[in-house]
């Protein structure tokens, strides 16, 4: 098959290590590529995914082959596969806008942007000459206008946008309107780990729910050392990312947790602790009789990596339904990849419908209508067993 064409928008610690899993995945035989939801989506595997463009705004990036920029600072992430391939891509400037929080110039230039006044590029010329299909954003938390000014560029050069940060594009209606209208098909917003600290919590608060524990307050409580959790020290670029990672752990009740019951965001950076993100999460419920039960979970993974796999599935799916001919929000893939899809169901429940896209059982209009008409009905419903997969 044709490989599918991506850009990047933001080659920070995510960026990289998508590349690097990619460049993993090819060198590794099939019957031991472990850590992969599907390794065979549809035909295609992960190494059929092929950056044609990206874009940044940090001085140490922009110029830069893309197998260089992956690895220059302030990424801090694990190497997964320290020798990328040539691409043939450079790194483009592109407009700051608020893409990088003031305070990031405070820090040591090995953890801070450095930002020229060099001229940003067109980036939609760059799309379209570079045949994109597919713009992953990687951006910073709290970039509202740069975010929008991608999606737009999308909308405007007909190419699909994964959204892996907490700004409102698929899951705002207005934005999914424009994209559907103009068959565009979008998956978002703000991806989720393969196994972090959200789908953790989540699935936690899930089974308390059906195992009868009434829980009465919980917190999930983060810290890491990598530029986002930097970027994060800017309390007024947190308002959608806390708004995010809260209701994804609240869809799972059948009745919501008052606000000063939960809390649940970035707490702290560590610079040491790099791209490692460690979770701890309290949870004070009460079971049989009246008795009460706490649980405490402390979660360490690897930040960047833990998400790869699951951008692999996005994308891959993302191109089914370039294939397919859908438009609009994919909400199949959007409710099991991402935090703040348009409708929020149990993991398990959407793992099933995204299995079921997966084959063609239904059109992506009848199972998005499912998915709206059912989301509160899934929510409370006991989650079944996937049908495929």
């Amino acid at each position: 098959m044709d490989p599918i064409r991506i850009a990047i928008a933001g080659v920070g610690n995510c960026a990289s290590s998508l590349l690097q899993g990619i460049e993993y995945y090819r060198k590794t035989p099939e019957a031991e590529a472990l850590g992969l939801m599907h390794f065979d989506l549809a035909g295609r595997r992960p190494f059929d995914i092929r950056p044609v463009a990206a874009f940044d705004v940090d001085t140490r990036k922009v110029g830069k082959p893309l197998h260089e920029a992956a690895f220059a600072p302030p990424n801090c992430t694990a190497t997964i596969f320290p020798d990328l391939p040539d691409y043939g891509v450079s790194v483009h400037m592109s407009k700051l806008l608020d893409g990088v929080a003031p305070h990031m110039a405070d820090y040591p230039p090995e953890r801070s942007f450095l930002v020229d006044g060099r001229e940003a590029c067109d980036v939609e010329a760059v799309l379209r000459e570079s045949k994109a299909e597919i713009l992953i954003c990687y951006l910073p938390v709290g970039s509202e206008e740069a975010i929008r000014f991608y999606a737009e560029c999308c909308l405007n050069t007909g190419v699909s946008f994964i959204n892996c940060v907490p700004v409102f594009i698929v899951s705002d209606p207005a934005w999914e309107k424009r994209f559907r209208e103009r068959g565009i098909p979008v998956v978002g917003d703000d991806i989720k780990s393969q196994v972090g600290a959200t789908i953790v919590h989540r699935n936690l608060v899930r089974l308390f729910q059906d195992r009868g524990v009434d829980l009465k307050r919980t917190y999930q409580l983060n810290t890491g050392g990598n530029t986002d959790f930097l970027n994060m020290k800017a309390q007024n670029r947190l308002a959608s990312k806390k708004l995010s990672k809260t209701e994804a752990v609240q869809s799972q009740l059948d009745v919501r947790l008052d606000d000063q019951n939960i809390h649940i965001g970035p707490s702290d950076y560590v610079p040491w602790q790099d791209d490692n993100k460690v979770c701890f999460i309290r949870m004070e419920g009460v079971g049989f009789a009246g008795i009460p039960l706490h649980l405490e979970l402390r979660l360490s993974v690897e930040d960047s990596p833990n998400s790869g796999g699951v951008v692999i599935d996005a994308i891959r799916f993302c191109k089914l339904a370039r294939t397919r001919g859908d438009a609009g929000a994919l909400l199949p893939v959007s409710a099991y990849t991402m935090k703040h899809p348009p409708v929020q169901i149990p993991d398990t429940e959407a793992r099933a419908y995204l299995e079921d896209y997966l084959v063609g059982e239904l059109t992506l209009k009848e199972f998005n209508a499912s998915l709206r008409r059912n989301g509160d009905a899934l929510r409370k419903a006991p989650a079944r067993i996937p049908t495929h997969g």
